[in-house]
């Protein structure tokens, strides 16, 4: 009986695929928490210690980043309509816009608050699931996900208190979840729970990522409104304002060129939908990942229009677009198992310019990145002209469940 209510809890296929309001919802809070990686980076820049700032700062996105995932395959497993499966996604709503209030700060005074937010979240959400699973087989993945969660927590607590271990406790705390993370967090007589070999909702899932993706573009307006309609809001700026919103545009639109449209129909035709979508989430990341490094770039350009274009601004200026590209290069082998010599001729563009750029002004070195990405985007309308819609055909989890099946 305990078994048939925690069954309850999980997706059905007559379960709706398509993302929750609840979801939607969710996700407004990391629209501001991304805006504080923006703003963490552009510190970064000032402060002149560039390499070690960004790392520090990356480690913190791969916090939000974590959290957001996991509780993107809660929502995908898990019936989002049930009101325990809803208090665990506002639960986690509330530590994450936490996580984002102290993030500006969150290596230095406010670590703690940091740390607390972080652990409190990744040992609740799965106690409370194990809970209200009871006595069903799938109770044993948070059991496992609980265990990984309190081991780390030792790191994340001692990194808060003391200062000058800080960054190497928690990159190796968060180096430790993500290894759980791949690895199906295995703990001894309970063995693993590999993502890959999950059931999934496939619709849901691909909705997901593409939501994620557009909340990074949404941040990315973001900074180009406020860094334009405040102290720089003048003719001074236009074209740099013009010329940041135009890249946004090309990234949403190089995204969603059939591939980015195909991801719900790749992983319903995959026989290992698990694997596939493991993997999009890691592209999903890289891709994500340029979108906001481009947003740091848009603000120091509509600050400092006519600047040189030293080679720490190009980081951001050239460097943000160029990963999207290598992330999309992936992401498009991962739909089509190929990939269009467009986009990887548009990346070795960006990447043999960008050292010939920084003998002009940060504003041509914009131009020059929106000029090579129209490229890439009309090069995809040229193939696309007069043939049939391309379906997916992914090498990723192309093969077969074995006979055990996934763990459900």
């Amino acid at each position: 009986m305990s078994e048939q209510r925690g069954g309850g809890l999980l997706r059905t296929r007559s379960s709706p695929g398509r993302a929750t309001f609840l979801e939607l919802f969710f996700d407004l809070v990391f629209v501001f928490a991304l805006t504080r990686v923006s703003q963490r980076l552009v510190a970064d820049v000032d402060g002149g210690h560039l390499a070690a700032g960004v790392g520090r700062t990356l480690l913190l996105f791969l916090v939000l980043w974590h959290v957001w995932t996991i509780t993107t395959w809660v929502t995908s497993r898990y019936e989002p309509e049930r009101v325990v499966i809803q208090a665990v996604v506002v639960g986690v709503m509330f530590g994450s816009l936490v996580l984002g209030v102290t993030l500006p700060r969150a290596l230095e005074e406010r670590a703690m608050t940091f740390a607390l937010a972080y652990v409190v979240m990744m040992v609740a959400r799965p106690l409370v699931l194990l809970v209200a699973l009871r006595g069903h087989p799938r109770r044993m993945v948070p059991v496992r996900l609980v265990g990984w969660a309190v081991a780390t927590t030792p790191l994340w607590l001692a990194g808060a208190l003391v200062p000058d271990l800080r960054l190497p406790l928690w990159a190796v705390a968060l180096a430790v979840d993500y290894l759980g993370t791949f690895l199906g967090w295995p703990l001894p007589r309970l063995g693993s729970s590999r993502i890959r070999s999950w059931l999934v909702a496939g619709e849901h899932l691909a909705e997901r990522y593409q939501q994620i993706f557009l909340i990074a573009l949404g941040e990315s307006i973001l900074v180009i409104g406020v860094s334009y309609s405040g102290e720089q809001f003048s003719g001074r700026s236009a074209a740099a304002f013009a010329l940041a919103f135009l890249v946004t545009a090309l990234l949403w639109r190089i995204y969603f060129h059939r591939a980015g449209h195909l991801l719900a129909e790749a992983l319903r035709l995959a026989g290992t939908p698990g694997r596939l979508a493991e993997s999009a989430a890691q592209t999903h990341l890289f891709m994500v990942l340029g979108v906001l490094v481009s947003a740091v770039g848009y603000e120091l350009v509509i600050a400092h229009p006519y600047d040189a274009a030293d080679a720490r601004w190009l980081v951001f200026v050239v460097g943000g677009p160029a990963l999207f590209l290598a992330a999309r290069s992936r992401f498009e082998y991962e739909i089509f198992g190929r990939v269009s010599r467009s986009r990887l001729v548009g990346l070795a563009g960006l990447l043999l310019l960008a050292p010939v750029l920084t003998a002009g002004p940060v504003l041509l070195a914009l131009a020059v990145v929106a000029g090579m990405l129209a490229l890439v985007a009309l090069a995809d309308v040229w193939h696309a002209r007069g043939g049939p819609p391309e379906s997916s055909a992914s090498p990723v989890g192309r093969e077969a469940l074995g006979k055990a099946g996934p763990e459900a």
